[in-house]
């Protein structure tokens, strides 16, 4: 896999916007002993790069409704390049799975499903079941409660000792 050639301003650019994409450029052209202009100039070309994909808001869900987030582990009927082409398509069209990630060593698929309640949930794979989009077996996962959620990636931790 080729990576894209980033130096230690374009890291601390990513691991700042990770934390807090709301910064101004002026701050954080501070923190790189920067201008504006060539600090601004480094952000556009890293999301010219796709380095940036774009910028979210970390919303307190459970402070706004009632809610469930569910892991599901599935596997697919068949292990053919088409059934897991249909499966993916068909997925992507429900917010519900608002992650969903291809495994190895076991299960095909690990999805991440938020309902308003158990029964919400249920209803939601039984249309997914009815659908006949490839799901053999699958496992719930309730979540009871959020210990660690961390969208920031670990940088110094995948940097270290590694040639840029």
């Amino acid at each position: 896999m080729a990576f894209e050639k980033i130096d230690d301003r374009d890291l601390t650019i990513l691991k700042t916007l990770s934390q807090n994409g709301r910064i101004k450029i002026s701050d954080l052209a501070r923190q790189l002993n920067l201008t504006a202009t060539p600090c601004w100039d480094r952000v556009r070309r890293l999301e010219k790069m796709g380095l940036i994909k774009n910028y979210k808001a970390d919303i307190a869900l459970q402070k706004i409704v009632s809610h469930i987030t569910v892991f599901v582990v599935l596997e697919l009927e068949s292990h053919r390049a088409e059934t897991f082409q249909h499966f993916e398509r068909a997925i992507e069209r429900y917010d519900e799975i608002t992650a969903c990630w291809a495994i190895g060593g076991g299960p095909d698929y690990l999805m991440q499903v938020v309902s308003r309640d158990i029964d919400q949930y249920q209803s939601f794979i039984d249309t997914l079941l009815e659908l006949r989009i490839g799901i053999a077996h699958y496992a719930t996962y309730v979540v009871t409660k959020s210990i660690k959620m961390n969208a920031v990636p670990p940088f110094d931790i995948l940097l270290a000792n590694s040639s840029k």
